[in-house]
């Protein structure tokens, strides 16, 4: 049995959380309606966020359109769409790329696994998300790169998985450029995500 509660993140955008007696499970996710907001399972917690601002909508598709031009194989996809990670984690990444040997396979029509190459925009409702809970669920099963695109400073964080960790490989500010590992070694142009 759950009941909903309405907190206020540090920039005071309401964002539904729902506490539980017992976490809630994939299952029981999977079994509600579908919502127009952005829905997400983490650890047992379901997040509901309001929808992304039109800024955040044309980073992301910014990202998906540079990442289609650079990809080595596979594809590129974004949200809303979920991943399974575990029992209780049901995740809906910005933008994610799969590779043709990936580890996120569609099992049941529903993708579950860790894909190669994760991307988040940062928005009031769910930077701290981004930052902590999805970073740590990220890191524990393995993501080899997230980027976490910061459109208050116009900056991408780039992490890679080394010895089991997500270490910070930069921090890139609009008009620089870096390589992503994930994609092969592949030059990452900012500017053509931040207009």
């Amino acid at each position: 049995m759950s009941y909903n509660a309405c907190t206020m993140t540090e920039a005071k955008v309401p964002v539904m959380v729902s506490p539980m007696l017992k976490p809630m499970t994939a299952g029981e996710y999977y079994s509600r309606p579908e919502s127009m907001l952005p829905e997400q399972l983490l650890d047992g917690e379901l997040v509901v966020s309001p929808a992304p601002t039109f800024e955040h909508q044309v980073a992301v598709r910014n990202v998906f359109n540079l990442l289609q031009s650079l990809i080595p194989g596979g594809g590129v996809y974004f949200a809303p769409v979920d991943i399974r990670l575990d029992a209780q984690t049901v995740v809906q990444p910005d933008v994610f790329w799969l590779s043709g040997s990936s580890r996120c396979q569609l099992i049941n029509e529903r993708l579950q696994g860790p894909p190669e190459l994760i991307v988040e925009v940062l928005s009031p409702a769910t930077a701290r998300y981004d930052r902590s809970t999805k970073f740590s669920i990220y890191e524990r099963f393995g993501v080899p790169e997230y980027w976490i695109v910061d459109l208050d400073v116009h900056a991408i964080e780039v992490w890679t998985m080394r010895d089991g960790l997500l270490q910070r490989a930069g921090n890139f500010l609009a008009g620089a450029a870096f390589e992503s590992l994930a994609l092969s070694g592949k030059l990452v142009e900012t500017a053509l995500i931040f207009p």
